[in-house]
């Protein structure tokens, strides 16, 4: 039987990484992008053979909306058509700058990368998923952040960009579920990462350990990648444009 394909932005680690895994343990071939072709994605790739997953893996800076045709391309031609795409590619407010001295070129940086590149491949996916021939299921998955709806004034580019990645999972939702297409948001909390290791971990470490955190420990990125693919397998057929927290329980509202 042919295996569907999953399509991974910024694969090689982090959550890309145990996204991709979870999806190719679910069934899944797996086509990865990211900054660089290295190491980190050759390991990878014996990872995904060894779960019986082909894979192929491509370089493309996801802000460069007009080299998305081409590796969509480079990615079917190996694989075949898409039946997953997790935008889960995405780059940190760092320096944490205070929002009053935010200049220019660190917010259109992060928004090219985070929102407008995203929003722009998924553009590029789904009209590929309407002309293709119809799979079991289809879908199409962002990775935001908790930093959607809850405010950090020193990474305000990043608040920003995640909130608006919300509201487009909800905008593709609208219009992509007439073709059977579900539109998934998931919005992880604090999950340990290489991206966050560059983050204040003490203080965030003394902020769970308040019981902000319901579960009371930093979230795992395997955590984050079983959701993603049990969204990606259709074990929710019937959920579509809606935040799917993995924070435990960080967005729970508290007295």
């Amino acid at each position: 039987m042919t295996r569907p394909v999953a399509l991974v932005t910024g694969a090689r680690q982090g959550l890309g990484r145990a996204i991709a895994l979870a999806l190719a343990g679910r069934g899944f071939d797996i086509a990865g992008l990211d900054l660089v072709v290295d190491e980190k994605a050759e390991a990878l790739d014996t990872e995904l053979a060894a779960l019986g997953a082909r894979s192929w893996m491509g370089a493309m800076d996801l802000a460069e909306v007009e080299s998305h045709a081409a590796a969509l391309d480079a990615a079917e031609a190996a694989l075949g058509p898409l039946s997953a795409l997790v935008n889960n590619a995405g780059i940190a407010a760092r320096p944490l700058t205070d929002i009053l001295d935010l200049g220019t070129e660190a917010f259109d940086r992060n928004l090219g990368v985070n929102l407008r590149g995203s929003f722009f491949l998924t553009q590029a996916v789904a009209r590929r998923m309407i002309a293709a021939p119809a799979a079991a299921y289809r879908s199409i998955t962002f990775i935001t952040s908790i930093a959607a709806s809850h405010v950090s004034t020193d990474r305000s580019p990043y608040c920003v960009s995640k909130a608006g990645l919300s509201m487009a999972a909800q905008l593709y939702a609208d219009r992509l579920g007439g073709a059977g297409i579900a539109v998934h948001e998931v919005r992880p909390g604090f999950i340990r990462t290489e991206m966050t290791g560059s983050a204040p971990v003490a203080k965030i470490d003394a902020y769970i350990e308040t019981g902000a955190v319901a579960q009371r420990r930093w979230g795992q990125a395997d955590d984050v990648g079983h959701v993603v693919a049990a969204l990606a397998a259709g074990v929710l057929p019937y959920v579509t444009g809606q935040p799917i927290y993995v924070d435990g329980g960080f967005h729970i509202p508290t007295a």
